[in-house]
């Protein structure tokens, strides 16, 4: 990963929107959002590597592939939730930042539902034993 890249990009932005916010604070936000959506992609592009080399770790063990979807799922949202919620910070709305983090978190429960139940069911068998 180019992190030096990435920080600088970030740094160069973080300078313009705080120059920008003391005549239009409007274009501020603007540059603050296209930041972050262009270093949100930018990440996303050098993590698949680590997502392929995951996929193979997990095809030696005995994962199921429905674990580790649901795991990238889970791993989707949380960063989604994250920055959602760190912009609405940046523009004075905290509520709504708790709002968004709180989907985020529903949302991890729901996809794990059914990992929950068949978790549930295998401590049944064993039990049952």
């Amino acid at each position: 990963m180019d992190l030096i890249a990435i920080a600088g990009a970030g740094l160069i932005a973080a300078a313009a929107a705080v120059l920008l916010k003391q005549y239009k604070p409007e274009y501020a936000m603007m540059v603050s959002l296209m930041a972050v959506g262009v270093l949100f992609f930018w990440i996303l592009g050098e993590f698949f590597p680590a997502l392929s080399t995951l996929r193979g770790m997990m095809e030696r063990t005995a994962f199921s592939s429905q674990a580790l979807k649901t795991l990238m799922k889970c791993l989707g949202v949380c960063y989604l939730c994250e920055i959602a919620g760190q912009v609405c910070r940046e523009a004075g709305q905290s509520a709504i930042a708790s709002k968004v983090e709180l989907a985020g978190k529903a949302a991890v429960l729901l996809l794990c539902l059914p990992m929950f139940e068949e978790l549930l069911e295998i401590a049944l068998t064993l039990v049952n034993l």
